[in-house]
């Protein structure tokens, strides 16, 4: 098995971040002049939503670049781990932005300003269009965490554009100005969900954790249940990267069946990508004896 993704996946992948890109750009610069001419705290939090999604998908992009460069001598599994090196500072980037929203809506709730409620709509419904288009750019990409950080971002900042639009409508028709910095908060609360998921499964994958969906458990049963196989022990399941599990361990078989060594191998190999998904295994097979040899493993 081959360490990297396909090339048509990672370039699928390149060419929807930077169109993504183009449209949260878009977004930003819309809703950051829309927020200054109408007075709009919610506009300027989803503006501010807008400007970490094009840094996500800029960084996003670069850790997609790089991951597809070739294993050196010194990094022998490649790259990969930037792209979750990358969701780890999106979701970073996401925990920020929240807290600086959040303060800016109790200031507004202490304080109501004037909201330009007209101006504040169109705005909200064409940033709503942008963002909905960027979304179902990334969805036609791969499964990567990278990409669905990025997705992420403009997901949520899509359902802060309709609270955006709520509001606007809202102030228009009863004058509560109260309601932009309370959208804020939705906002914030928002961008908080979508970066714990984010934080929680990039952290996962560089913990080394066992890829969801797989139970280490289940996995070594499998293996034991196979004929001259005796026991499974160190068994190790981890992600190199989203969608690029890996697996190491030791099985232990008859001594009188060492000679079919191979054999044994190919069918531990062959449950393990058929049933688990698992293309990248390093299994050691040996004999029941040899822990009695004294060897440590």
């Amino acid at each position: 098995m081959t360490l990297c993704r396909l090339p048509s996946s990672r370039r699928r992948d390149r060419r929807s971040l930077l169109i993504a890109a183009v449209l949260a750009a878009s977004v930003f610069l819309l809703e950051v002049a829309g927020g200054i001419w109408t007075g709009s705290l919610a506009l300027l939090a989803d503006a501010s939503h807008a400007l970490t999604d094009l840094l996500a998908m800029m960084v996003a992009y670069a850790a997609t670049v790089m991951a597809g460069r070739p294993p050196d001598r010194r990094r022998t599994w490649g790259y990969h781990r930037l792209e979750i090196l990358s969701a780890l500072t999106n979701g970073l980037l996401l925990l920020l932005m929240a807290v600086f929203i959040a303060w800016e809506a109790v200031q507004r709730l202490r304080a109501p300003t004037p909201v330009a409620s007209g101006g504040m709509l169109v705005i909200a419904v064409v940033g709503l269009m942008f963002n909905l288009a960027g979304v179902m750019v990334l969805s036609r990409a791969s499964g990567s965490l990278n990409v669905r950080g990025a997705r992420w971002h403009l997901a949520g900042d899509s359902l802060a554009s309709v609270g955006v639009i709520l509001a606007a409508v809202v102030i228009a028709l009863t004058g509560m100005l109260r309601f932009d910095p309370a959208v804020s908060l939705v906002i914030v609360a928002i961008i908080v969900f979508g970066a714990v998921r984010l934080l929680r499964e990039a952290v996962d994958v560089l913990l080394e954790s066992a890829p969801a969906g797989l139970n280490r458990d289940e996995v070594a049963a499998a293996i034991r249940e196979l004929d001259g196989v005796l026991g499974v022990h160190d068994l190790h399941i981890w992600s190199i990267t989203t969608g690029m599990p890996a697996l190491s361990g030791h099985v232990t078989v008859p001594p009188g069946g060492c000679h079919n060594v191979d054999e044994i191998l190919t069918r531990v190999k062959v449950i393990l990508r058929e049933r688990f998904a698992i293309d990248h295994t390093t299994i050691q097979v040996e004999s029941e004896h040899f822990e009695d040899m004294g060897v440590l493993h």
